[in-house]
């Protein structure tokens, strides 16, 4: 019997629970990572929303900048929703904000308003089907460059909101605040082809 996904939510700030309710409902067991010896046990790691300066100093504090950068460098999956996207990204559109540069896309902070300006939207996301996703727009960021590597795979009123490159996935919005379980999936799907490399590579060696 296939042991199921072990992934992990940051959990420094943000939806975590959340974000381990919709893992579980998409058939991963999923934990809290605070330390890194959680971040050792994990197939993958969600990075939640939040406050993206805030949880860079407690990247540095916790001491997993590094070892998140490691891994994922390695070929584990990393997901960031909302702030996770802006922690993940190379840069921040007109600020000299740290990240940890794991995805090649420039991405500017609150592009979609401030909390008064959020929005749930049927959005196109070919990747999951042909139904559009319920997408939850909550201070959110948009994508304003993307590098040659990286594939576009959603974009609301002509600006980036879903990315990936290789094992690295981006959304702008929430998808652990609704009850379709599209994305989670889709990550899953990430997790299952890394951990299936990961198993080759062994058999091979």
């Amino acid at each position: 019997m296939e042991i199921k996904p072990l992934i992990g939510v940051l959990a420094l700030q943000g939806d975590v629970v959340e974000h381990i309710a919709s893992l579980e409902a998409a058939g991963a067991r999923a934990i809290a990572v605070k330390t890194q010896a959680d971040l050792d046990k994990v197939d993958g790691l969600v990075i939640p929303g939040g406050e993206s300066t805030t949880v860079m100093k407690l990247l540095d504090r916790f001491g997993l900048h590094a070892p998140i950068r490691s891994r994922v460098k390695m070929g584990m999956p990393l997901w960031g929703t909302c702030m996770g996207m802006i922690v993940a990204a190379h840069d921040v559109a007109d600020m000299n904000q740290p990240t940890l540069d794991l995805i090649d896309i420039t991405v500017r902070r609150n592009a979609f308003g401030r909390q008064n300006d959020s929005a749930e939207v049927d959005l196109p996301i070919e990747v999951l089907g042909a139904q559009p996703f319920p997408a939850i727009f909550i201070r959110a960021p948009w994508i304003e460059r993307v590098g040659p590597s990286v594939e576009l795979l959603a974009e609301r009123d002509g600006h980036g909101v879903m990315v990936r490159e290789g094992n690295v996935l981006g959304t702008s919005f929430h998808p652990e605040l609704t009850n379709d379980p599209r994305v989670h999936a889709y990550f899953l799907k990430i997790v299952d082809a890394a951990r299936n490399n990961v198993g080759k590579t062994s058999s091979a060696a």
